[in-house]
């Protein structure tokens, strides 16, 4: 008997093979997978037959017309000998092999292709995070100066917050504190990190909510701020929300401060008279008590003072006189408002020079004027002051947002986006 080989994609294929050269009557006598099928290879399975050596035919030619093997003739057996028909045999190897002669994947075969699939898919993910992360910067010369290893996932969050303006000292201290209580899981995508870091600035970021005033109380609000941050727009920004935009329409009047420009009280009288609003002017401190009481049916009581610079104490003392001879039962709080266009040194110079006043909160201007938030981020991160509101362009009312930390990050890491900050 001779023994002979066969090769093919599938166990039908081989078959196939098998009939051709030798005919149906052969012993089958095994059936293999040589080689498994996977991305961009084919399986391939060999079978094993006996055949006696003078039953091997001669192979003809095959007609150009002529049917398939399988239809040409009818299957033949043997019954003298143990041997089995190679075309019934085909039947039973694909069932085994849960293969088709038109050549179908099995299951098993699918399943580990989808998992090949997964595997490749993923390692392009983290191929391509890891050419973002080149892109971003050469984390080796502008990594922080920290104790701790930083993964080069950080690479984009480091770049993005280094270049809004964030304080450097800052910025490697909350890495540090990331580093610390992030999960190492969530390390391996930069944009996990970045949703992390997110989370852990958010909570970083102290806001003064907008609460109504308590029944039988009112609240009394000063403006205080360099020239040009934009107080008296405020001004006219907050009494149109609280008069007209609230739920509730609240009873709001405006003191000005601001007699040494002229045109400052002309805008803001031209506010109140389009509001039909109650209005106090004051030159001196000690009618700054009388101004209120003259307001004292209001709900709200709105005050804008003389812009200065923050290094003429001489404007910033009179503002202080005006706090100091307040004698009436009513609490001023007073709103530091800084133009977000300016680096985080001069925010703080400001701030600090503006601090003997008490500041409450902060209001920041301008938020159309800048690409970069970091500088204020850093601010309320040093001073631990609250954010009130954010001015985010010149119209009146519309361009006042009250503030949110989720809206001061979106803003740090996206960028301001105007159709999202109403």
């Amino acid at each position: 008997m001779k023994i002979l080989t066969f090769s093919g994609a599938t166990p039908a294929e081989a078959l196939k093979k098998a009939q051709l050269e030798v005919g149906e009557e052969a012993m089958l006598i095994e059936t293999r997978e040589v080689q498994k099928k996977s991305l961009g290879k084919s399986a391939l399975y060999e079978i094993v037959v006996g055949v006696e050596e003078n039953a091997i035919p001669v192979p003809k030619a095959k007609p150009r017309n002529e049917e398939p093997f399988m239809k040409q003739r009818p299957l033949a057996q043997k019954s003298s000998d143990v041997l089995y028909n190679i075309s019934e045999a085909a039947k039973q190897i694909s069932k085994i092999a849960e293969v088709t002669e038109e050549d179908r994947p099995s299951r098993q075969a699918q399943v580990r292709e989808s998992e090949d699939l997964k595997r490749i898919k993923e390692e392009i993910e983290k191929l391509g995070d890891k050419v973002k992360l080149i892109q971003n910067m050469f984390w080796s010369e502008k990594s922080p100066k920290t104790t701790a290893a930083i993964p080069p996932e950080f690479a984009e969050i480091y770049r993005l917050t280094q270049e809004s303006g964030m304080d450097q000292g800052h910025l490697d201290e909350i890495m540090h504190l990331t580093l610390e209580h992030m999960p190492s899981k969530m390390r391996e995508s930069s944009e996990t990190v970045k949703r992390y870091f997110q989370v852990l600035m958010r909570k970083m970021i102290p806001v003064r909510l907008e609460t109504p005033p308590k029944l039988g109380s009112k609240k009394v609000i000063m403006l205080v701020g360099p020239t040009g941050v934009g107080k008296t727009t405020s001004i006219a920004k907050l009494a149109a929300r609280f008069s007209y935009l609230l739920e509730k329409k609240y009873k709001v009047g405006l003191v000005v401060l601001d007699t040494y420009r002229i045109g400052a009280v002309e805008q803001l009288m031209q506010y109140a008279r389009m509001m039909k609003l109650g209005i106090e002017t004051v030159v001196d401190p000690p009618e700054f008590s009388s101004a209120l009481n003259a307001l004292r049916y209001s709900d709200y009581i709105l005050i804008d003072t003389m812009g200065s610079s923050p290094y003429d104490k001489g404007k910033i003392e009179k503002i202080y006189e005006c706090l100091r001879e307040n004698n009436t039962e009513y609490t001023v709080d007073v709103v530091l408002v800084m133009p977000s266009s300016i680096k985080y040194e001069d925010l703080k110079a400001t701030y600090d020079n503006f601090a003997p006043l008490g500041i409450d909160t902060m209001m920041f201007t301008k938020l159309d004027e800048t690409r970069g938030f970091g500088n204020i981020f850093s601010l309320v991160y040093e001073t631990k002051v609250p954010i009130s509101y954010f001015s985010v362009g010149q119209e009146v009312p519309e361009d006042l947002v009250a503030a949110t930390s989720d809206f001061l990050v979106e803003c740090l890491m996206n960028g301001f986006n105007r159709g999202e900050s109403v």
